[in-house]
This record gives C-alpha cells, structure tokens and sequence, in this order.
C-alpha cells in the first residue's frame, strides 16, 4: 500500500511510496481502510521534534475509515463499520481510565513509542504517528482506537472529528464548561481555534473574540461564531471595548507557545478561565507570578484533546454537525491526494491554510 514516511526528524520532505504493509492483526487489533485524513500542526510538530516521535515515522493522526478485518477478541465494530481514529486510546482498566479521565490513559501512548505496525519491502519497522499513521492507505490500531459512527457522516466530517473538533469543541464543553451569557476570547484561529469558536457559539457566549495575526482568518472565525476578529496589536481595544478593560470570562490559547500562553492570561478577567489548548514544546517555559496566580484568582486549566472519553464525544460531535450546529465544511481549506502531502505540509508551514484533507483513492 501507499503511506508518506518521515525518515529523521528535522526532514522537510516526506517520502511517498507504494512498498508498505502491515503488521498482523492481533486479537484485540482492528484494520482499518483509511478514507480521509487531516493535515494538522500536530504533524508538522512530530517532523520538527517539537513533539517527539520515534521514527522512521508514517505521520498522520486525524482520520476516519472503514474497517477491513478485526481481531477475534474484538466486539466493538466489525467489518464494514465506518470509524473515526482516536489517537489517545485509552485502555479502559487503568485508575485513570475508570475514574473518568481516559484522555490521560499513557498505555497506548508509550506503546506506540516501542511497537511499530508498519513495514518495508525490505522488512524494516516503521511507527505510526501517535500508534496510527493515517497518512498511510491503511493501518492497525487497537480496537480501542477505532469509535464507531453512523455511515451517513462524510469521511471528510469524521476525520475532523478524530482531532481538530474533539481538541477545540471539548475544550469548551468538557475543560472549561462554558456558561450561556458569557464572554470567551480565542488566541489562534487555525482549524482547532475556529473548533474553540464553535464550541463557545454552541455554548451560548454572547461574545466571541477571534484573535490572530493574520487578517485573512478573521472573516471564517466569524462565519463560524466569532463576533469580532482582530490582531494581536488591536487586543487592548477590543479589551476596553468589549469588556470595559475587565477582561473575559474564558480566555483560551490555540498555539502552544508560552508568550501567547502569556497575553492569554492577560485577557481573562479576574477569577476567569485560562484554557491551554495549544501543544507547545518541552523547553518552552511559561512565567507567570506567583503573586498574580494567588491574588488574581484565575484559573490556568490544560485541556488534551478536549478532555474527552471519545466513545461518547465522537458520535455526539457528529449529531452536533448533521443537526448544522458544527460547520465542518467551512473548516476545509482542499481536499488533496495522498501524493500531495509534501505540498500540503509547505502550505501549513505557511500559515494561511486550515485544514487540508487527503481523500484516499
């Protein structure tokens, strides 16, 4: 099958060949037929090392697909079912898991770290990005991995449900459990900013601050939910404007970076939300007071992937977008070929797309 392999990280150039397999599938493992996928920051992080990977590496974690063959332990999908990826498959036995926080659940994660599911034509392993791999045409991941959702959502939907609306829509629903009324400021409008955005609209916010350097994001944060867009030059205006210089109730950070991890913290208003949604890196050290986190009484909270238990939050952000409360559509920049990944990485690097999905042939 074909699959885009990163070789070392720090390479700009993926390669894209036609000489891969598949590891067998184990007893509690499901094969899934990739028919979309997204192209997310997160993939350009693992080939810059800002999120560490193993490598030789097949990229991709945002898909969707149908099952081809599962293991005989399997009872959660069969063949023919339509899927969406979760690349943080949570075991459902470990204390984090039973106690309602499976998003955190680290078996799978570390796994993926030692147990590579793809290989060469001349034998050699290679990783799957998160333990999935959905730049590849095909791939094996536990069953715990594979959420089944109604055949009547797009695969282009469905992949935007295995990361980009889960991270940006849980954020607001699961993280900060935002309240009708009131006022959320988003830093970083790229596709899990406008996912922020909509959560805060299906929340009920009255007002919605898009915040991005690029002007021509601005118009799509409003066409999703936004009711005003500026940059970051124009904050303290909107700040006096819209707040009377109070600051918002939830102030969330879509980049990952501790200086707007930083202006973040100063938007919200005392006794307001500071929510990280944004995957920074690991030397990446935020400064904050200790005097201002006591006496301003905020609340810096992290939200990974939404904070979400995907059995249930997949198919409700599904319902969210057939009932036209989600706008996905809105969130496609192209729909690609799999042998236009390397172009499509250097329009991510560029800033101005959001989300590309590769359909699969």
């Amino acid at each position: 099958m074909r699959a885009a392999i990163l070789h070392a990280v720090g390479n700009d150039k993926l390669d894209i060949r036609d000489d891969v397999t598949l590891a067998p599938v184990g007893p509690a493992d499901v094969r899934v037929r990739i028919r979309a996928t997204g192209v997310c920051h997160s993939d350009l992080s693992a080939m810059t090392g800002v999120l560490p990977q193993p490598v030789p590496l097949i990229l991709g974690h945002e898909g969707a697909g149908e099952v081809v063959e599962v293991g005989e332990h399997v009872t959660s999908v069969k063949p023919g079912d339509h899927v969406v990826i979760s690349w943080r498959p949570a075991c459902q036995e470990c204390e984090l898991c039973v106690g309602g926080q499976p998003f955190l659940c680290m078996k799978y994660v570390v796994e993926s770290f030692t147990k590579g599911n793809f290989r060469l034509g001349d034998g050699s392993t290679v990783f799957g990005m998160a333990g999935c791999g959905t730049w590849a045409e095909e791939i094996v991941v536990p069953w715990q991995g594979a959420i089944k959702i109604d055949d009547d959502v797009s695969w282009e939907a469905a992949a935007l449900i295995g990361c980009g609306i889960t991270t940006g829509v849980g954020a607001v629903l699961n993280t900060a459990k935002v309240r009708p009324g009131s006022t959320v400021a988003v830093v970083g409008c790229g596709g899990v900013g406008l996912s922020v955005i909509q959560g805060a609209r299906v929340s009920g916010a009255r007002t919605i601050l898009a915040v991005d350097p690029l002007e021509s994001k601005h118009e799509l944060a409003r066409k999703v939910g936004a009711t005003h867009a500026v940059t970051p030059e124009q904050v303290p205006g909107a700040l006096a404007e819209l707040t009377g210089g109070a600051g918002f109730d939830y102030a969330f950070e879509v980049v990952g970076k501790s200086a707007t991890i930083q202006a973040t913290w100063q938007l919200a208003r005392q006794g307001g939300d500071v929510i990280v949604v944004g995957a920074g890196a690991m030397d990446d050290t935020v400064s904050i007071s200790a005097f201002s986190l006591l006496f301003e009484g905020k609340n810096l909270l992290s939200s990974l992937y939404g904070e979400a238990d995907v059995r249930h939050d997949f198919p409700y952000f599904a319902k969210l977008h057939k009932s036209g409360l989600l706008d996905l559509e809105s969130m496609i920049s192209a729909r690609i070929r799999l042998t236009d990944l390397n172009d499509a990485v250097a329009a991510l690097k560029g800033g101005e797309v959001l989300r590309q999905i590769v359909l699969m042939d």
